[in-house]
């Protein structure tokens, strides 16, 4: 069964409560009435109940729809906000103001246990939809980062190995230093584990393959697989390496250590920056035919997503699924923990809550 099967299986199992801020955004309709019949969601639409019903098509079974400007919810919401911002500023009127904005209305609505995790970005930028998760949802214990990662899928036949993969970050930090790629790193390990349930195998990635050159941004991965081996040494890893020493075992072979524990079966791929990542996930879903879901954000204390502005209902549908599947196996460790839950590591650098967008 492939990968992505067995994520929307497992939320079938157990359909968890997704909250969708851009309610009357046609693909969000569409992927939220698919998740709903299938039953892998309880979806929850924001927005004025006429343009949901309109971009649902006037079928809303399974859906609840909710309008944050008319919501009984509304009052204690914008109290909760103002205590939580209220050392940053901000006043109960602004707190009143920040609620009516389906984004924040979404993140309170997790954070207050109301839905099991939030799903945006089809509309909003990727600024905007991390801004609202860190401001109200906030950072798991331990997290030091927010960083993002896409499922890669390899199931078609020409594919010589398939499987899932996971490659980070392709969409939010933008040039990370050892120690936020170390974080990075962890962060993509618990999420491989959270989305497959099986153990990660981790590859730092780079120009040079166990010294093979010299630079000081191959001496930036080769410390992060310290720190992360310091801090979970349970967990297999290693770097630097050559992507195809990485993937392909026959490389793998030729080129990494006698005692590598990774000879081309890694199935977590560390970009040292976001030009590689971003550039690296593209290639293989546009040449190499992969199909790629995500951003998926980790980091954050419950599951909130973003989408690209480019995505379509089936990329609603799937995001969905691995939002449930984050919301099923989230048990947030601190940084020192060994790999028993998932979800941690994380904060966008503020040069990464710009434009940045990973679809």
């Amino acid at each position: 069964m492939l990968a992505l099967d067995r994520i929307i299986d497992a939320a079938r199992a157990a359909p968890r409560s997704i909250v969708l801020p851009e309610g009357s955004d046609p693909r969000i309709a569409a992927g939220a009435r698919r998740a709903a019949r299938e039953g892998i969601a309880r979806p929850i639409l924001l927005g004025p109940n006429e343009e949901v019903m309109a971009a649902l098509g006037g079928d809303a079974r399974g859906i609840a729809i909710e309008d944050p400007a008319t919501s009984p919810r509304f009052q204690a919401y914008a109290e909760a906000l103002h205590l939580l911002r209220h050392a940053k500023g901000m006043d109960l009127a602004a707190a009143r103001r920040r609620m009516r904005e389906p984004l924040a209305f979404a993140a309170m609505m997790v954070r207050q246990g109301d839905a099991d995790g939030t799903v945006g970005g089809a509309v909003a930028t990727t600024a905007e939809t991390v801004r609202a998760a860190l401001q109200i949802i906030g950072l798991a214990p331990g997290a030091k980062i927010v960083s993002s990662f896409f499922l890669m899928i390899l199931c078609e036949d020409y594919h010589e190995q398939k499987g899932a993969y996971v490659f980070s970050d392709c969409g939010l930090v933008i040039d990370p230093d050892a120690a936020e790629l170390a974080d990075i790193a962890r962060a993509a390990a618990h999420s491989y584990t959270a989305m497959t349930g099986e153990a990660p195998r981790v590859a730092m990635l780079s120009f040079s393959t166990n010294g093979s050159a010299r630079h000081q941004r191959v001496d930036k991965v080769v410390e992060a697989v310290r720190l992360v081996r310091q801090a979970e040494p349970d967990l297999v890893i290693e770097g630097e390496l050559q992507f195809d020493a990485a993937f392909v075992a026959t490389v793998g072979a030729a080129k990494t250590a006698p005692g590598s524990k990774i000879r081309g079966d890694a199935n977590v791929f560390i970009f040292p920056n976001l030009d590689a990542a971003n550039i690296g996930y593209k290639i293989a879903q546009r040449i190499g035919g992969a199909k790629a879901i995500g951003p998926v954000l980790q980091g954050l204390a419950k599951p909130a997503n973003d989408l690209s502005r480019g995505c379509s209902q089936d990329d609603v549908f799937h995001m969905i699924a691995l939002t449930c599947a984050q919301a099923g196996r989230t048990l947030p460790v601190a940084m020192s923990g060994k790999i028993e839950g998932v979800w941690q590591n994380s904060r966008p650098a503020a040069a990464s809550l710009g434009e940045t967008r990973a679809g």
